[in-house]
């Protein structure tokens, strides 16, 4: 039989890079890479061997520092090392990855939190413009061009991977404008609770981080119960 971790691993190393892009706009998948194809191997061996579904929490797409490095969703080098997963990966923080990690530990550390969630991106390749990373909603154009591409993403994250169907989490409220909207067409989910992007919150609200992290494990602790 299959495991959660298993079929994660398929789902990203098999999905498919776009040929172009509008506005310059490049795609890459850090999981064709060897050493995050590594570092994700081990990770999904240590938190997803089971075959139990769990509750996703879903970003935009990766960002090129965090997940583009270990590929691991919302977990750069200096978090990765404090799931148990050491790495050579140059030990910088990514202010996404601290934050989520900060709820990890709040909630009872990885291991609580990987048997119940599941950290992902509605589009799961990194998008880069200029040498720096972009959302797929930054521009209409991209958006329509990779519309197709995230509803399949959705579909086998769903389907194949194996998720909760009853709850959904959103990370980011303009990301969960498009997400609620593509639910509606798809019928994946029955609910999608909307919570603040951690990179808004990080930037935006740091002096208010313990709030916002109890604010998270609020909503989490509600799903877990």
């Amino acid at each position: 039989m299959s495991t959660f971790g298993a079929r994660l691993l398929h789902f990203l190393t098999s999905f498919p890079l776009p040929t172009t892009l509008p506005d310059n706009v490049l795609a890459f998948s850090p999981y064709l890479e060897e050493t995050p194809q590594a570092l994700l191997s081990q990770f999904a061996a240590r938190y997803y061997a089971d075959n139990r579904p769990r509750v996703a929490l879903l970003g935009i797409n990766p960002g090129r520092l965090g997940n583009g490095r270990t590929g691991v969703a919302f977990t750069d080098p200096v978090a990765l090392t404090a799931c148990g997963i050491p790495n050579e990966l140059p030990q910088q923080r990514e202010p996404s990855s601290q934050f989520i990690h900060e709820v990890i530990a709040a909630l009872g550390g990885p291991t609580v939190f990987f048997d119940n969630f599941y950290l992902g991106s509605l589009y799961p390749l990194v998008l880069l413009r200029e040498g720096r990373n972009y959302n797929y909603y930054d521009s209409p154009a991209l958006t329509a061009a990779l519309a197709p591409a995230i509803r399949l993403s959705l579909q086998l994250q769903v389907h194949d991977v194996g998720l909760r169907r009853d709850v959904a989490i959103c990370l980011g409220r303009r990301n969960g404008e498009y997400f609620k909207r593509w639910n509606q067409e798809l019928q994946l989910f029955e609910q999608i609770r909307v919570l603040e992007h951690p990179r808004y919150l990080m930037q935006y609200k740091r002096r208010e981080l313990a709030a916002n992290v109890a604010r998270y494990i609020n909503v989490l602790t509600d799903i877990i119960n």
